[in-house]
This record gives structure tokens, C-alpha cells and sequence, in this order.
């Protein structure tokens, strides 16, 4: 009898280790139950965030509807330029009354460029994208459109954005400008624009250009001398702040404040939108709160 009580014992016992060690095992026991991550509340109207390695969205915030994208738009512009074939960066570029006039007529933001003055592709480039010239993508329009004027050649370049937003599938976007002063028909949508940077932070040269926090350009006078300008500081103070690497802000009276982002995290990279952002400090808060969350739930 008492041999028999002592066999059921340890029949038990070994049981309670066969059952234990399952459980360690599958990680029941010594592990925490996942948390799920809140998904952010931010200001802006839109919002859009994807894994840039296979463009699964990670979040969305009326990602589909148009809005105006200010000097975002710039971002096609490069765009189309670094798609030219046989591009040369450091060709020339006289720049023309007609680019000061336009900087004026508009109230547009400037890289200070002097007419006469003959600057680099990568120049340009550089102006654009940091200092948000709108008298750089002008020149660059003018560069790199077809036609006998300025008007006709620039009028080119926007229909180039137009054709290349539809091979991007950017489907509910429509530029009427090279720099993102609208004419009325110059809009696109979180999910669009952050297509578009996917797209072209695959280039090289623009990728290097948007994560460069100053550049100082050196150009070439009428006379033949160099003029150093003073540095172009890059509008988008979110550079270096967590793995942020690119890409361009925007901002109008109308439509608000803009970023499309991109960061690089343990060796992941997310990018981004947000448009129509009511203050530069909610923009800079949306965009770090959609960072967060997009690591957080790749």
C-alpha cells in the first residue's frame, strides 16, 4: 500500500515537471503578454506612414484626400530632374532676371541666387531642397523643360511632373507648379507623396542631398570670379533626430505646414507625410509621434 501511494507521488511530480517545462518552453511562463501600441492622435488634417522596404502603410489619416502640398511639390521636381539621362550635375546654369522677377511677383522663398550668376545642377539642387528656393526649381523648369521660352519651357516641365506622378501610381495628385505655388490645381495626398519619396530616396544624389543639414555653394560671376554664397540651411530642423534622414517641409497661408520624413532605425526605414499641419511645432510633434509609432509596429 505505501509502495503504491509513493509510485502515484512520483507519477504526479513528474508530471508537474513534463507540464512546467512545456510551458517554459513556449514561453507562457517568464514573458510578459505583448502590449499593443496606441495608434497616435496628431494635429495635421493628413496623414500617411509605410515600411520603405516592401510599402505596407503603417498608418493613415484621411491618406487619400487632396490637399495642397506647398514646397513639397519640390520633391517632384528633383524628381524629374535626376530621371534625365545623360544627366550632367555639375552643368551650368545662368541664372535669369526672369527667376528674380518670379521670387518677387510671388513673395516666394529664396536661395538669394544673383542673377547672372552661373551655378551648378548640384547646386540647385542643393538651393531647392534645403533653402526651399522657388527661384532654383525655376531654373531648374527651365533647364530641363522643352520649348522656346521660359514660360513654354517650364510649362513642359510641369506636364514631365504630371506624367511621372502617373508612373508612380500617384493617382490622386495633380502639379501645376514646379515649386508649389498653386495656381488653383496643384494638389496631392499623404499617400501619394509619400509614394514619391519611397520612389526617389532610392537616388543617390538626392537621398545625400535632403539629409545635408548646411551647404555652401560656390558660383560663378558675370566677370568670371567666384562668389561664395552665404549657407543654405536646411528648413527641416528634424534632421539627426532619431535616425531622421530627409526629407522636405512646406508651408503656405492655405496650406498650413508640411513634411514629407524618412528615418532609418536598426537598420529599418520608414517614410512619411503629414499636410496641412496647423503650427511648425504640431508638424514637428505629428512627425515625431508618426516615427514612433511606425518603428514601433514594423
Amino acid at each position: 500500500m505505501i509502495t503504491a501511494i509513493k509510485g502515484a507521488r512520483v507519477r504526479r511530480a513528474a508530471a508537474v515537471v513534463v507540464t512546467t517545462g512545456a510551458m517554459i518552453a513556449t514561453g507562457v511562463i517568464g514573458s510578459a503578454p505583448a502590449q499593443a501600441v496606441t495608434k497616435p492622435t496628431i494635429t495635421a488634417k493628413g496623414g500617411f506612414v509605410m515600411n520603405s522596404a516592401n510599402g505596407k502603410a503603417l498608418f493613415t489619416k484621411a491618406a487619400d484626400t487632396k490637399r495642397l502640398t506647398a514646397s513639397t511639390t519640390k520633391i517632384m521636381t528633383a524628381k524629374v530632374v535626376l530621371s534625365q539621362s545623360n544627366l550632367n550635375l555639375d552643368a551650368k546654369v545662368t541664372i535669369k532676371k526672369a527667376y528674380s522677377d518670379y521670387i518677387v511677383k510671388n513673395g516666394a522663398s529664396s536661395a538669394n541666387l544673383i542673377v547672372g550668376d552661373k551655378v551648378t545642377v548640384r547646386q540647385l539642387l542643393y538651393g531647392m531642397m534645403l533653402k526651399s528656393g522657388c527661384e532654383a526649381a525655376m531654373a531648374l523648369a527651365d533647364k530641363f523643360g522643352s520649348g522656346s521660352t521660359v514660360s513654354a519651357r517650364t510649362k513642359n516641365f510641369i506636364a514631365k511632373m504630371n506624367t511621372t506622378a502617373k508612373s508612380l501610381g500617384m493617382t490622386n495628385t495633380k502639379f501645376d507648379s514646379f515649386d508649389g505655388i498653386s495656381k488653383g490645381a496643384n494638389a496631392s495626398t499623404p499617400r501619394d507623396l509619400t509614394k514619391l519619396a519611397r520612389n526617389v530616396m532610392k537616388n543617390a544624389t538626392f537621398k545625400k542631398v535632403v539629409a545635408t543639414k548646411s551647404y555652401t555653394a560656390k558660383t560663378i560671376t558675370k566677370s568670371g570670379s567666384t562668389r561664395t554664397m552665404a549657407a543654405w540651411v536646411n528648413t527641416n530642423t528634424l534632421l539627426g533626430w532619431k535616425g531622421t534622414i530627409g526629407i522636405k517641409t512646406g508651408s503656405g497661408t492655405e496650406a498650413k505646414y508640411c513634411l514629407v520624413f524618412s528615418a532609418t532605425r536598426s537598420g529599418k526605414t520608414i517614410v512619411g507625410t503629414v499636410l496641412t499641419a496647423s503650427s511648425e511645432d504640431n508638424r514637428t510633434a505629428d512627425v515625431k509621434k508618426l516615427m514612433n509609432y511606425g518603428f514601433a509596429t514594423l
